[in-house]
């Protein structure tokens, strides 16, 4: 087995010859994932069971994602099929629209598709880097506001009520990541993060967040907003443009496994010629010894167990 830096990929490159992957050094991976943020293992012995265990053994906790079209592959709730369908998706960090956004995206494939579907990923602390500087100067100390509807399942299971008075949402338990708001009639969560949001491993800012897959899929023009307004088109295409230059498109191989650090790596995918065909495995984790993150609420849930969210997103 061998590992080294990809010359002209943007990951760390672990190759096997047909071993189990769960041979794999796993220190090793830890470290590159820490250092490098993407990892690309080939060449193991393809098994979704082999898949599985490696994600136990970085991760201490699974996020399940609720996100339409999607499959379980294996018992209990922690890996799942990536959508099935045939769209191509833009750019963004896995649950990036949620405060629980998981610390890894895992992703294994079972079979590759013969006409495109590769994986587009993208380094979010290139993009602070490599963005126009008077953009980058603009967008310092800004804040993404993701604020939707809240559900009544939502509500139950972060205040302990469907129906919960003024008092109970301006004063959420410790464990709440949102806040509460109830402008017309109708409850709002919502919490906020840094448009450049220090990554998990680096001391410097990226731009890994839901923007672009929410402006550019879910048509959405004011979710995530910028300081509460929509984020500006100019800024946007010029971002977009930035990310399109550092974007490198993964053309999957049997038995690929490549892992994200989903604080700091973008990803997304190219139009499927035949979704059929394209079949993809995902675990979205916690990594191990991380207790909790800056801006996290104290003893974050998701961190102490298996977290599934409460309720189905409304758009996203």
């Amino acid at each position: 087995m061998t590992t080294a830096e990809a010359q002209t990929t943007p990951y760390a490159l672990f190759e096997g010859h047909g071993q189990p992957v769960t041979d794999v050094d796993t220190g090793a991976v830890r470290s590159a994932i820490e250092t490098s943020g993407a990892v690309l293992l080939r060449g193991f012995e393809p098994s979704l069971e082999g898949f599985s265990a490696l994600s136990r053994m970085l991760c201490s906790h699974s996020s399940f994602n609720e996100s339409p079209n999607r499959q379980l592959l294996t018992q209990g709730n922690a890996v799942q099929s990536v959508n099935l369908g045939s769209d191509p998706f833009p750019l963004h960090p896995e649950l990036s629209r949620e405060p629980w956004r998981p610390d890894l995206a895992m992703f294994g494939c079972i079979n590759p598709p013969g006409v495109g579907g590769q994986t587009n990923i993208c380094d979010g602390i290139e993009i602070v880097r490599q963005m126009p500087a008077e953009i980058r100067q603009a967008l310092e100390g800004s804040k993404l506001y993701y604020i939707q509807p809240a559900s009544p399942a939502l509500l139950k299971f972060w205040l302990g009520t469907e129906t919960p008075g003024r008092e109970q949402m301006e004063n959420p338990p410790p464990s709440c990541p949102y806040f509460f708001r109830k402008p017309h009639g109708q409850i709002l969560r919502g919490f906020i993060r840094p448009v450049f949001e220090p990554t998990l491993f680096q001391d410097e800012p990226a731009f890994a967040n839901f923007v672009m897959f929410a402006r550019d899929y879910l048509r959405l023009p004011n979710f995530p907003s910028l300081d509460g307004k929509p984020f500006p088109d100019d800024w946007l295409d010029e971002i977009r443009s930035t990310a399109r230059r550092l974007t490198y498109s993964h053309a999957w191989q049997q038995g690929d496994i490549l892992l994200l650090d989903n604080s700091r790596f973008m990803h997304g995918r190219k139009a499927i010629a035949n979704a059929e065909e394209r079949r993809i495995a995902t675990f979205f984790g916690y990594l191990e010894g991380i207790e909790r993150r800056p801006l996290e609420p104290e003893n974050p849930v998701w961190r102490q167990d298996d977290f599934v969210p409460p309720d189905t997103p409304h758009d996203t």
